[in-house]
């Protein structure tokens, strides 16, 4: 497993913030729902991607499913071509929905197809009865959050102002913006394009925005990261080094950093942050068994090779692990409503709580809010960045 994740990784793939409120089972209106006997019979279903897709979700939910042992929580998967195969993912939860003791799902991510597959699920389980937790949807949020009691996301809004001016403090002159028609189909991540191009213009960055391949496209996985590896040398030829590049897609930010790496360029954040997110393939590090217990390790082997590289501040990731972070505390927060201990299923007190205890920093909750509606069981948060050596003066 020493080099399994940064293998791995290599091939993860897609996926991968004053409003009129529309509340979504806010905890002062809701009773305080729980199933009964808590205290024993209770089971948590932690659906994932497979290894391949996201490392990080499925090594959390085993991180969760070893401390609770594997009669408490039950660890499925979805397929990996799961924008293909949604039957497969509506088998996923109907095999989840025919345990009774399963009282809680926690879904990370909650990819194309969670939404039919959760419908499902709720043919033969009561949703009052069953805590329902998505993590980075990729469906309407109105859709979403009709389903979802919890909802987690990275506030992918508020990185449309955080990343441009971390790239500025780094020394970029030059920020590039790779993504591709199905993503920017996506609201979110088409609003966070927008609002980088608007805050790149106000504090002096060009903006480029540039169309990759799709890796769900014929050109799969390799077509994508292998134009990846050719364009950003051209781009930095046009540009300069003071470039900072960007991309939507999990499977392109291994070749992003590398090419990024090799050109002395700038690389603010993976689209998923983490210490461990395209950093470990693209530099060669060595990754402990126990990568949720490990991450200062691995912080300090990209340290050092960036710095001897003479690449210091140029490189930069949030220093938790988001993916890691949404399926732990998410458990958690399942195992304290089981147990009674929140506010009806939307406690955001309680929820906070168990993201700081991983996180070991203040982690604030927002409701995502999208054409003037919030989605008060949408939550964002957003940490600072963790820069790999001193930012210039």
């Amino acid at each position: 497993m020493k080099k399994a994740l940064a293998l791995m990784l290599a091939v993860v793939m897609l996926l991968s913030f004053t409003a009129c409120s529309k509340p979504a089972a806010p905890a002062a209106a809701e009773p305080a729902a729980k199933p009964e006997e808590t205290k024993d019979n209770w089971k948590i279903a932690i659906v994932t991607n497979t290894v391949s897709q996201n490392e990080e979700e499925y090594r959390s939910a085993e991180f969760v499913q070893k401390k609770y042992g594997a009669d408490k929580i039950v660890h499925e998967l979805w397929p990996d071509n799961f924008m293909t195969e949604q039957e497969q993912m509506i088998s996923v939860l109907t095999k989840i929905a025919a345990d009774p003791d399963i009282k809680a799902v926690v879904i990370n991510q909650a990819v194309p197809g969670t939404n039919p597959a959760i419908d499902k699920f709720l043919e033969s389980r009561k949703k009052d009865e069953v805590l329902i937790i998505y993590a980075s949807p990729q469906e309407n949020a109105p859709d979403v959050s009709a389903r979802a009691d919890v909802i987690l996301q990275p506030d992918e809004l508020s990185m449309g102002s955080a990343i441009p001016n971390q790239a500025l403090k780094q020394g970029a002159k030059t920020f590039v913006h790779y993504s591709f028609p199905r993503h920017m189909s996506i609201p979110i991540l088409a609003e966070r394009r927008e609002l980088m191009k608007a805050e790149c213009a106000k504090i002096g960055l060009a903006f480029v925005d540039a169309t990759a391949p799709d890796p769900t496209s014929e050109a799969g996985v390799t077509g994508a990261q292998q134009f990846i590896l050719e364009d950003v040398p051209k781009m930095v030829k046009k540009y300069g080094k003071d470039t900072s590049f960007f991309s939507t897609n999990c499977s392109m930010q291994v070749p992003l950093i590398k090419a990024a790496f090799d050109a002395g360029a700038i690389y603010t954040q993976p689209c998923c942050p983490s210490p461990y997110h395209g950093y470990p393939s693209a530099l060669g590090l060595n990754v402990p068994e126990d990568i949720v217990g490990g991450l200062q390790d691995v912080i300090d082997q990209t340290t050092k090779i960036i710095e001897d590289a003479g690449l210091g501040g140029r490189f930069s990731t949030w220093p938790v692990p988001a993916a890691m972070m949404a399926t732990i505390a998410g458990a958690e927060y399942a195992v304290k409503w089981l147990n009674g201990e929140t506010n009806g299923k939307f406690d955001t007190k309680v929820l906070a709580e168990c993201m700081s205890d991983y996180a070991g920093m203040d982690i604030t909750l927002n409701p995502y809010v999208e054409n003037g509606v919030a989605y008060d069981n949408y939550l964002l948060f957003l940490v600072d960045f963790l820069t790999y050596g001193k930012l210039p003066s």
